[in-house]
């Protein structure tokens, strides 16, 4: 019996303004061959940056993707009046609060894969989360383990 196989694929996502967004067909059409004959594996995304996050969550009303970057942005105050509040501010007044919010919700997934697809809940996709103003390019590293079936 063949034991598990191991894949990378190096993803880029579009470039989003602010906000919270479901990439999970962004995700599936970049990864449909590769997660292709994987009887029983794991997804792993890891995003390589340090000031947007990524996050498993409600799939089905955007109302829930735009309450929860108006919650975190309620939590982790940004320093608009220059007040300062943060002493790393070099980059803007949005730069350590996306920092603190990329801490909160994580850079990084693991999705279960069954018979070539991935075994999310019903009401369940992939979000990216972007934290900063400004439109930036973010990469994320695809990682796929499982048994060929």
């Amino acid at each position: 019996m063949p034991g598990p196989t191991y894949t990378q694929h190096a993803l880029v996502l579009p470039s989003y303004p602010r906000g919270s967004y479901l990439i999970t067909s962004d995700i599936t059409s970049q990864l449909s061959e590769p997660l292709k004959g994987v009887k029983a594996g794991l997804l792993h995304l890891f995003l390589q940056h340090t000031s947007c996050g990524l996050s498993l969550n409600e799939n089905w009303d955007s109302d829930v993707r735009k309450d929860m970057s108006d919650s975190l942005d309620r939590i982790v105050v940004e320093d608009k009046a220059g007040k300062g509040i943060y002493r790393h501010d070099a980059e803007g007044s949005d730069d350590m609060p996306a920092h603190i919010k990329s801490s909160l919700i994580g850079a990084s997934v693991s999705i279960p894969i069954t018979d070539g697809k991935l075994a999310l809940g019903t009401w369940q996709g992939i979000w990216f989360l972007e934290f900063r103003e400004g439109k930036h390019r973010r990469k994320i590293l695809a990682t796929i383990q499982g048994e060929k079936g």
